[in-house]
């Protein structure tokens, strides 16, 4: 019990001082059309996960939707990636709510990184929800992995714009929700990174060479996002004794 108080009491700290939108911060599975039960292959996905955490021995842990899922065995991932060793538990169309189901059904047991790298929202505002209760959603998510991995480090990623143009109305949407989610980071064991940019033409497009349907890197995409987060992933695996 001590600990558990000690453990709320030092995250407090950097925990935006708002109450969670309803659900944002619920554990949800995903569910077949008809609600009645658990979509089948997304389960298959989170057994196949789960097989694989146990496993253990990732020094880093990628952790979100389709946007990591994708990237998984692709020539960056194994070039800058695969060797540290990494494990991928991206799964396509995860909202906030089925990420912490996940974690909540223990998904990541057998695992004991010293990273997590999170990008984690951009569906939840593709289904309505408002950007604040995207962000709320990835902060939950946050004090799930500190609560799962005390001594981690966690890297908390922006949501990535999406929409072929500037004038999207997704972009707005994107904007708001990173400038809550970036009140999770404290600078020490949550870092908070934004490399939206870095897929921008100047004029504030997408151009289909980085982003084909305006929301997965294409593999050059994919190599702007590892250039872009290295250097503070690499400094944070290289903090600590651990």
């Amino acid at each position: 019990m001590r600990n558990l108080l000690a453990f709320l009491l030092a995250t407090a700290a950097f925990v935006p001082c708002h109450a969670a939108a309803p659900g944002a911060d619920e554990p949800q599975p995903r569910m077949t059309a008809s609600g009645t039960q658990i979509e089948p292959y997304w389960l298959k996905k989170h057994e196949e996960l789960t097989a694989l955490a146990r496993q253990g021995g990732a020094r880093v842990v990628f952790l979100g939707d389709s946007i990591t899922e994708y990237w998984r065995d692709n020539q960056i991932w194994r070039e800058r990636y695969a060797a540290l060793p990494s494990a991928n538990f991206g799964v396509a169309g995860d909202t906030t709510q089925n990420v912490l189901w996940r974690l909540a059904q223990g998904e990541l047991t057998g695992e004991d990184p010293r990273l997590i790298v999170l990008l984690i929202g951009t569906n939840n505002l593709g289904r309505g929800d408002t950007p604040e209760e995207a962000a709320y959603g990835a902060g939950a998510v946050v004090r799930a992995v500190r609560a799962r991995f005390p001594a981690a480090k966690i890297l908390l990623l922006g949501i990535f714009p999406r929409g072929a143009d500037a004038r999207d109305p997704y972009r707005e949407r994107v904007r708001r929700a990173n400038v809550v989610l970036s009140r999770f980071g404290d600078g020490r064991s949550v870092r908070y990174l934004d490399i939206g940019r870095v897929f921008l033409a100047r004029d504030g497009s997408l151009s289909a060479d980085v982003m084909p349907d305006f929301l997965h890197p294409s593999l050059e995409g994919y190599r702007r996002w590892a250039d872009a987060m290295d250097p503070l992933l690499r400094r944070m695996l290289g903090e600590g004794g651990r």
